[in-house]
């Protein structure tokens, strides 16, 4: 049987839902102006990521990698929320939580994302909370895992010391060529090589520091976390992601498997459309509150 479109059958699920889990993916983040990966205009399409995302990359090449990873940190820096971004938060809130779906006891964002806006949302909304709020009318602040790591963190090479950075620039140099820059792509493949004395170092043992995200041929963060809550999860939200980075793109196979139900929301059709039980196709900030029945 072909994945449903109905809203009103969907709604029909929440009603019962218990464990709730969303894989988030680029698309996520697509109306805050974060291109995609793999879509129409994804950074992947026009950059090869082999040269850019993997440890091999950084040590072949690390002026170039630093260049445009610094490059994202400055337009996810720019960037704001959307309302995707917003209603998810909005789902961490137990009271909100229980409007949506009322038979459910747990709620989890697990997110590819490094661009930390999911964070945001969750961490405006609860500055947004009166401090007489009871608990259950406050966000919890542990319902987002970031399994790609975050795009602000600086790591050392050595001594893996790792702390977030907000700086912009990141250091002169990277600013210098920054500015010089038009977009992702030639952030990705413009050669401006600088010195290795001038790009980012550990502040603690000063050996040259990296972009603290996961990249490709790195094991992704709290797997075992992450495990625990997909497999107790009967609804598997899958947002703006094409489902072909694993682990993350097993995670709605194995909900469903133990006889859980799937629900796909993306800009296009995505490989995993056959396996799911509701594809909702469009923008994200639009089809989500649409098909959760909740007015933004």
């Amino acid at each position: 049987m072909p994945p449903s479109g109905n809203e009103t059958d969907f709604q029909t699920v929440l009603q019962r839902s218990q464990h709730i889990v969303v894989i988030a993916g680029a698309g996520l983040s697509a109306a805050s102006g974060i291109p995609t990966f793999r879509g129409a205009g994804g950074m992947w399409r026009s950059l090869d990521a082999t040269s850019l995302a993997t440890p091999s990359a950084f040590e072949a090449n690390p002026s170039l990698v630093w260049q445009f990873y610094h490059h994202r940190r400055v337009k996810a820096l720019e960037a704001t929320p959307n309302a995707a971004h917003d209603l998810l938060a909005k789902l961490a809130i137990p009271s909100f939580l229980k409007k949506v779906a009322p038979a459910a006891k747990s709620f989890h964002l697990v997110t590819q994302n490094v661009d930390r806006l999911s964070v945001r949302a969750l961490n405006a909304l609860a500055e947004q909370v009166p401090p007489e709020a009871k608990r259950a009318d406050r966000p919890r602040m542990d319902s987002i895992i970031e399994m790609h790591g975050k795009l602000f963190d600086v790591k050392c090479t050595a001594c893996d010391h790792c702390e977030e950075d907000l700086s912009s620039p990141l250091c002169p140099a990277l600013g210098a060529a920054d500015a010089a820059l038009g977009d992702y792509h030639d952030a990705g493949s413009k050669e401006n090589d600088i010195p290795l004395a001038e790009l980012p170092h550990c502040p603690v043992c000063g050996a040259l520091a990296r972009p603290g995200v996961v990249w490709f041929d790195e094991k992704p963060l709290r797997l075992d976390d992450i495990n625990s809550i997909v497999y107790k999860a009967d609804l598997c939200l899958v947002v703006g992601t094409s489902s072909t980075v694993y682990p993350a793109a097993g995670y709605a196979y194995r909900v469903k498997r133990h006889n859980g139900v799937v629900a796909i929301f993306n800009l296009e059709p995505s490989q995993g459309d056959n396996l799911a039980d509701f594809v909702f196709l469009g923008r994200c900030e639009v089809e989500l509150p649409r098909a959760l029945g909740v007015s933004q």
